[in-house]
Parts: C-alpha cells; sequence; structure tokens
C-alpha cells in the first residue's frame, strides 16, 4: 500500500487534497504560504529541503464562472503555476502527476478516450488544457483528468441535461492513489459510469429533493456531455487483481 512516502502534493487545503491526505500519512502537504506554485524560488527553496521523488499537483483555480470574473487568476495558478510545477519536477528529475479535468473536451459526445481531441469551451477548461500542455513536455509524467464533488451534494439543483462521470472526491482519492501504485503515466481518465448531473447528485443524497436545472438556465458556458471512458484505468485494475488470485 503507497504510504506517500517521497510525495508532495500541491492542493492539499483543498477538497481533493483534504481526502489525500487521510490516505498518504507519509506525503508532505506544504501550504502555500511555504510552496507558492507562483512562486519559482519559493517552491525551490522547500523543495531542496525535502526528500521529493514525485509531486501530485492538485492545486488549481477550479470555478468556472470565477474564472470567467478573473481569467488573469487562472493564468497565474493554473497555467503558469502548473508551467512552475513542470519545470521544477524537469529540472530534478521528479515524477509529476497532474489532475486535470473533463471539462478539456467539448462535450458534444461524450465517453472521451485518452487518446480523443481536446476542445475546451470556457476559459476554466483552457487554463487547465495550458496545464496539461506544461506537463507533456516532461516525459515523467501522468495526466490525471477526472471530475469529482463533495460526498454531499452541495447545491438545491443540478443540470438534468449535462452529462458526466463525475464521483465523490473520496472515491477518486482513491483512484489516485492506486494510479501512484502503479507509477503510471501518459493519460488516464478516472470516473464513474455515465450519467446526468442530476442523477449524479441525487444519487449521493437521497435525503432530499434535488431540482432539475438547465444549461442554459446559467449565464457561463458549460459543455453538454464531457463523460469519460475509463475502461483503461478499469481494466489495469482488473489486471492486477487477477494477478493477485493466482
Amino acid at each position: 500500500m503507497f504510504d506517500g512516502s517521497g510525495l508532495l502534493v500541491t492542493g492539499g487545503s483543498g477538497l481533493l487534497g483534504g481526502e489525500l491526505v487521510k490516505r498518504l500519512p507519509l506525503a508532505l502537504f506544504p501550504p502555500s504560504g511555504v510552496f507558492n506554485v507562483v512562486d519559482y524560488e519559493q517552491m525551490t527553496r522547500y523543495s531542496g529541503l525535502q526528500r521529493v521523488s514525485t509531486v501530485l499537483h492538485a492545486a488549481a483555480f477550479t470555478s468556472p464562472p470565477k474564472v470567467d470574473q478573473d481569467p488573469v487568476k487562472a493564468i497565474s495558478i493554473n497555467i503558469i503555476g502548473t508551467a512552475n510545477v513542470a519545470r521544477l519536477c524537469i529540472e530534478n528529475s521528479l515524477k509529476l502527476v497532474y489532475v486535470s479535468t473533463d471539462y478539456v473536451f467539448k462535450g458534444d459526445r461524450g465517453s472521451y478516450t485518452e487518446s480523443d481531441g481536446v476542445q475546451p469551451i470556457n476559459k476554466y477548461a483552457w487554463s487547465k488544457l495550458g496545464g496539461e500542455c506544461a506537463v507533456r513536455m516532461h516525459d515523467r509524467s501522468l495526466i490525471i483528468r477526472t471530475s469529482f464533488g463533495p460526498k454531499i451534494f452541495p447545491y438545491p439543483k443540478a443540470f438534468s441535461d449535462q452529462w458526466t462521470s463525475r464521483e465523490s472526491v473520496d472515491i477518486i482519492a482513491e483512484k489516485i492513489v492506486m494510479c501512484l501504485e502503479l507509477n503510471l503515466e501518459g493519460v488516464i481518465h478516472l470516473g464513474g459510469e455515465r450519467r446526468s448531473v442530476l442523477e449524479y447528485a441525487r444519487h449521493l443524497d437521497v435525503s432530499r429533493e434535488i431540482q432539475p436545472l438547465q444549461i442554459a438556465d446559467v449565464p457561463f458556458q458549460v459543455p453538454r456531455d464531457t463523460s469519460l471512458d475509463v475502461s483503461r484505468f478499469e481494466q489495469l485494475i482488473r489486471t492486477i487483481q487477477d494477478c493477485e488470485r493466482k
């Protein structure tokens, strides 16, 4: 079982970071005050004092409507910050694992594979794709495309006409740890079954009646179907389980 030894995780105070802390007791989760991805010199000083072999980059500015309001912040954190992390990993021969998003796809058909072409439709997705471009400059890297949310759906309404492979953050955290254990490289898609966001929300919270919402009801661009083909990951897990039974 991978315990996080030699691992540095950015974004430790975020939703995903909170779950990873529970699963990776020996990993480093430096706060932005000592490891800020927009301050390369600070990052270099901190990492030079630690025994790090892998960086899991989960820090990001993630709200699409807020990115529309403040694209400069998204450029700084999601693009320049990720480029800084990639540079740090290249210059110090560290493995890099980058948490990206299903929103890098156009969203016109769904069930996207790792080799399908990307075409963002909003600024948040463009900023995350900019991060992917930097990560691909590093040969020893893994891009994880996924979608996750809190264990209880936090809103009274959810899209009935948007399709996703989203899962709760605890499930995605477990799958990310599996990717670290397998030492994967390249691109991998993590998620669950294809369903509407409304179906996903109601599955998480059966105690209340979450109401339907339409994409046309919101003032920002939302891709209609960014569901992911997660068969590559599932096949890897099945293969390992079959080997363990023998």
